[in-house]
């Protein structure tokens, strides 16, 4: 037999190559390619066109030549591969929710101007050179309808060969805009700016020349609601990426706590999981981004929420386990890192369940194994992809005790 013959893909890898049957790593192949001998790519039945002309140049997707069931399959394999490194069994691995195209609703992208020319989008793949994006099927089309009117505006608030962060996110009230690194210089670049908010519609426009934000457009307060309760949103604050993700992350934490007693949601942020696990319950929400838990507590205060929001470093202060006894149940979000911390109290405690949602399988897993070891076992994994066609995976994991 040729090497063309016994050279399959297998599975692709976490960094999004494909992995053949000999263990080689082969970049932009998919599931069944056979590799030939001279290393060309012979597709096979998973290997599709990619839907946006900037792939694979553009570093937004890494996965964009893969078919909906095999980019299932990896989002699945990454948390499933993540557990068994640390020895962890799911009693059910549920399916994976996958974001559809033009859904991700929170995007970072780079601005750079050289001379007349303005280019905004994501960086290359391993590089700093940005992709100048005409189209893009991962953004939300209102904010990608901002990219255009964008560079225009850039072109008189952008110093020459300088570079700037545009970050966005949707809104109730529509698109919050974010610019850091440009530079408002006289009237008629002030002017410009406020003409730009203004024929675009813009929720809000924050500008930060390197001296910290500053709003110059808001016409009403920036809010986003959880739970049916609209939070004070502070500039480009965390959300999830897509709205649907977010309902699928709500729906199974939701699922996993008891009708009735008190919860906790440690790490809460704006109050994604806190607002939304019911009106009429006593919640705990703990988080160290003091403008994120005012936010959180005005809301409360306002829908008339039995919620206590506490500004608390969950890293330096966990809740012991006595504190953690006093819950029915316990949501956890914490950042990529995980949270050793507070994951060694959990374990430690005797509360009944406990939600953990995650944006990274590998911290995920091994604060898995440290539950697993104080007696709680993994009920049930889903995997979510918000950040389609990426190699970024997130998950929820419902552990219980006993």
């Amino acid at each position: 037999m040729t090497e063309l013959d016994t050279d399959i893909v297998v599975r692709i890898a976490a960094k999004g190559d494909g992995v053949t049957t000999n263990g080689r790593h082969i970049p932009f192949a998919a599931p069944g390619d056979r590799i030939a001998v001279d290393g060309g790519i012979v597709r096979g039945p998973h290997h599709v066109d990619p839907p946006c002309a900037h792939f694979p140049t553009c570093g937004g997707c890494e996965l964009q030549h893969v078919d909906d069931g095999s980019y299932a399959d990896f989002v699945t394999a990454r948390v499933v591969g993540a557990l068994a490194g640390q020895g962890v069994e799911p009693g059910m691995l549920l399916p994976p929710h996958i974001s559809p195209p033009k859904a991700r609703r929170r995007a970072s992208l780079r601005a750079s101007r050289q001379g007349r020319k303005v280019v905004i989008g994501f960086a290359e793949s391993g590089s700093h050179m940005l992709v100048d994006l005409t189209m893009c099927e991962i953004l939300d089309p209102a904010l990608f309808a901002l990219l255009a009117p964008l560079r225009s505006l850039c072109s008189a608030i952008l110093p020459d060969k300088r570079a700037a962060h545009v970050r966005m996110s949707l809104t109730d009230q529509g698109v919050d805009l974010l610019l850091e690194g440009v530079r408002i210089e006289g009237l008629a670049a002030d002017e410009a700016l406020l003409a730009f908010a203004r024929e675009q519609g813009l929720a809000r426009l924050t500008i930060d020349e390197g001296d910290g934000p500053q709003t110059r457009w808001e016409p009403e307060p920036v809010t986003v609601t959880f739970g049916g309760v609209p939070v004070a949103f502070p500039p480009f604050a965390f959300l999830q990426a897509t709205s649907d993700g977010e309902a699928a992350l709500v729906r199974e934490a939701r699922k996993a706590m008891p009708a009735e007693g008190a919860i906790a949601d440690l790490f809460c942020g704006l109050g994604t999981f806190a607002l939304a696990l019911g009106p009429n319950r006593p919640v705990y929400a703990a988080e160290a981004a003091r403008d994120l838990v005012l936010s959180l507590k005005s809301a409360a205060n306002r829908a008339g929420r039995r919620m206590v929001a506490d500004h608390r470093d969950l890293f330096r202060r966990p809740l012991t386990p006595a504190e953690i006894d006093r819950f029915a149940g316990i949501v956890i979000d914490p950042p990529r890192a995980g949270a050793r911390e507070q994951v060694l109290q959990l374990a430690a405690s005797h509360v009944p369940v406990i939600a953990y949602i995650s944006c990274n399988p590998a911290s995920f897993a091994r604060d898995a194994a440290h539950l697993t070891d104080g007696g709680y076992r993994l009920e049930s994994v889903r995997p979510v992809g918000q950040f389609r066609w990426s190699t970024h995976v997130e998950l929820i994991g419902i552990f219980r005790r006993g």
